[in-house]
């Protein structure tokens, strides 16, 4: 598996890759819609991860018809939702691994959970 945020592509190879300006991509991070990394020579290079997000952003205003306001707005909160569904993950496993018991303190007996959470209907979002 690899890394999806390495930096791998520089601005031309993403710009052919998404049919674009190089000018719309630094646009873009002008606004602050996409963030680049940037080698010592401030040369911009662009992760997998980078690459998917300007393909959502394109889709967004191309397709749909979305303003740069609506896509900051709906790019923040798909990020908000991919850190919650994260932290929700991390939760879960640590109450199946941990059963919810710190270092020296023996295990309960079960108790019911106020919200119940079935361990197959946790899923990745991704709506666009």
């Amino acid at each position: 598996m690899t890394d999806r945020s390495k930096p791998l592509y520089m601005i031309g190879v993403v710009a052919e890759m998404l049919n674009v300006h190089p000018q719309t991509l630094r646009f873009y991070e002008k606004k602050g819609l996409v963030r680049p990394s940037r080698t010592v020579g401030r040369t911009r290079m662009y992760s997998t991860e980078d690459v998917d997000d300007l393909a959502r952003l394109l889709r967004l205003s191309r397709d749909l018809g979305v303003n740069l306001a609506g896509i900051e707005i709906i790019l923040k909160m798909r990020r908000r939702m991919i850190d919650m569904q994260k932290q929700i993950e991390d939760l879960v496993t640590y109450l199946r691994e941990d059963g919810g018991t710190t270092a020296g303190t023996p295990a309960r007996e079960p108790r019911e959970a106020l919200v119940r959470a079935a361990s197959g209907q946790l899923a990745p979002v991704d709506l666009f």
